[in-house]
């Protein structure tokens, strides 16, 4: 059980109406690397994991994942809601408006929809931590092409926020897999 908060965990803040930005925010939103698949990735393998400590560490990041998700819909709603049907199209934002109007739906900046085949989820402790480290450097590696893509001062403000604690999980997982591990690796005597 969750206790919510019903605030963002970083305010999501939008300077202009860079259409541009908000398609392309459309990775983070509903790609194969992004705050969703990654939430729903830590939750799922968390089940799995050998040790306390790392269930809780799956579960802490998992849970955030959430709350970016929530943060990046934000960036996006705030940019798009005042755009007309004409500067969506122009900024190829056009089909989701057709289908979705300015709700927001879960696909990536080319508007391929999300799928949970983006789930990595293996039911091996090792081999999942891995993976979620790397998950950790592609999405840090996104919000740097995000960052490099806009001039808003707050798009940008916020997603070197985001981009920070893709680092500070990557380094977590790390020591999430240093635990099981040790876990794994101790003699076992019967």
């Amino acid at each position: 059980m969750w206790i919510y908060e019903k605030k963002l965990q970083y305010p999501a803040w939008v300077e202009g109406g860079d259409l541009n930005i908000a398609k392309l925010l459309f990775a983070q939103y509903g790609g194969p690397d992004s705050e969703l698949s990654a939430g729903i990735r830590y939750l799922t393998q968390r089940t799995t994991m050998p040790i306390p400590q790392a269930k809780a560490i799956l579960t802490d990041i998992g849970t955030e994942e959430l709350a970016h998700w929530e943060i990046i819909g934000t960036l996006i709603h705030k940019i798009i809601e005042k755009a007309t049907p004409k500067q969506l199209e122009e900024a190829g934002i056009g089909p989701h408006y057709i289908q979705h109007g300015k709700d927001l739906y879960p696909h990536d900046a080319a508007g391929v929809p999300w799928t949970a085949a983006y789930i990595q989820a293996l039911g091996d402790p090792i081999t999942n931590l891995h993976e979620d480290m790397a998950a950790e450097q592609k999405a840090r590696t996104t919000y740097e092409h995000l960052i490099q893509s806009t001039n808003d001062k707050g798009v940008i403000e916020t997603l070197s926020f985001l981009r920070q604690r893709e680092v500070v999980h990557f380094q977590r997982f790390g020591e999430a897999l240093r635990l099981v591990q040790e876990y794994l690796d101790r003699k076992m005597y019967y």
